[in-house]
């Protein structure tokens, strides 16, 4: 049962990442639950996934951010079931009237187009071909991929084009796909980045409901290694006052594990992330809640977070910069601080489409 007034109270909410369900900052009315005035006692239920599908006019989104080492991403999802409660990309379901609290990890929506829309828009004649980065936004392995296979179906696409990709995941589904990243990365067209927050497994089961275990995790970063798969390790993010101190140990897991190379990102809490995340401590942390927000407010000028271009990503100020020095000795000890090999742009080619002419010969 649950008492917050956004949520029904015959609700029950488990392995669920946000506390709440506050709409979103485009509406202008809450519409939380409202007592029908009947005296009785509501039967308990569980908050269920749902799936809608979206038809996208285009998939391959452009930045322009400084911060992103790419310019080019492709979500094959909004939201995401793993529930993440520091997940940046929570506050994009709020362009959709959604709350980025329970709608974004139980009100999921699936482009099963994505695919076909890939393949039209690699092959528009003023398309230039530079790395495609999947799973920037929402998790493209997330549980609901088994039963779409929308992630696979574009890796496809992108292996017949020979287009360099890379891969960011929290999800062992992945190992499902070693067949075609195998090859891509034999061809120098993949790469995958594999987010490990924490080694505590009770940890990440609250920060992560939905996400696999940290050994699992390292399992997978395992097996992409041993398939010849380029793949990073990504301690990311970096939580003060509760994973700062395993910086070096993550990086060891990695190592040993068959990482190649690591990075890591300060947890970011951008418009609605901050509450839902100071909910999160609250009910799990409420000793640790001041400090882990004092040390965010010493990194951003005060505030729960600041946008700020070449900062947002790091902070800065005494402690962002000890806690970037202490994992550049680490990733120098162990080998993890060279820049990985650049994705081949070299090889794209724009196959013959079904129906062409010289499909004949």
């Amino acid at each position: 049962m649950t008492e917050d007034p956004t949520i029904s109270p015959d609700l029950r909410i488990r392995a669920r990442g946000a506390r709440s369900n506050r709409a979103g900052r485009f509406e202008t009315q809450a519409t939380g639950y409202v007592a029908d005035g009947w005296d009785r006692e509501p039967e308990e239920r569980p908050l269920r996934t749902h799936v809608s599908e979206e038809r996208p006019r285009r998939i391959i989104t452009y930045n322009r951010s400084p911060d992103l080492p790419f310019d080019r991403s492709v979500n094959p999802y909004r939201g995401c079931e793993h529930g993440c409660i520091y997940c940046f990309a929570r506050p994009t379901h709020a362009y959709l009237g959604l709350s980025p609290g329970l709608d974004f990890e139980t009100r999921l929506i699936a482009r099963p187009e994505a695919p076909a829309r890939l393949e039209a828009e690699l092959r528009a004649r003023s398309y230039r071909v530079a790395p495609i980065a999947i799973g920037t936004n929402t998790d493209p392995y997330q549980p609901i991929e088994r039963e779409y296979g929308i992630t696979r179906r574009c890796l496809e696409v992108l292996s017949r084009f020979s287009h360099p990709v890379a891969i960011v995941t929290k999800g062992a589904l992945i190992e499902r796909d070693l067949d075609i990243l195998s090859d891509m990365a034999g061809r120098g067209l993949a790469r995958v980045g594999i987010s490990v927050t924490t080694l505590d497994a009770d940890l990440a089961r609250r920060l992560e409901p939905r996400a696999p275990s940290p050994l699992r995790r390292l399992e997978t970063i395992r097996r992409l290694a041993i398939a010849g798969v380029p793949v990073r390790l990504m301690a990311s993010p970096v939580i003060p006052g509760l994973t700062d101190h395993e910086i070096e140990t993550l990086l060891e897991a990695g190592h040993e594990a068959g990482a190649g190379a690591a990075s890591w990102i300060m947890l970011r809490l951008p418009l609605e992330v901050s509450p839902l995340f100071r909910e999160w401590l609250a009910a799990y942390y409420p000793d640790r809640a001041g400090r882990v927000m004092n040390r965010l407010r010493e990194m951003h000028d005060g505030k729960d977070y600041s946008a700020d271009w070449h900062r947002r990503m790091r902070g800065q100020g005494v402690y962002a910069r000890m806690i970037a020095r202490r994992f550049d000795l680490a990733a120098r000890r162990l080998g993890l601080d060279a820049a990985q090999p650049d994705l081949r742009c070299d090889l794209f080619e724009v196959p013959l489409a079904r129906g062409d002419q010289l499909a004949l010969f």
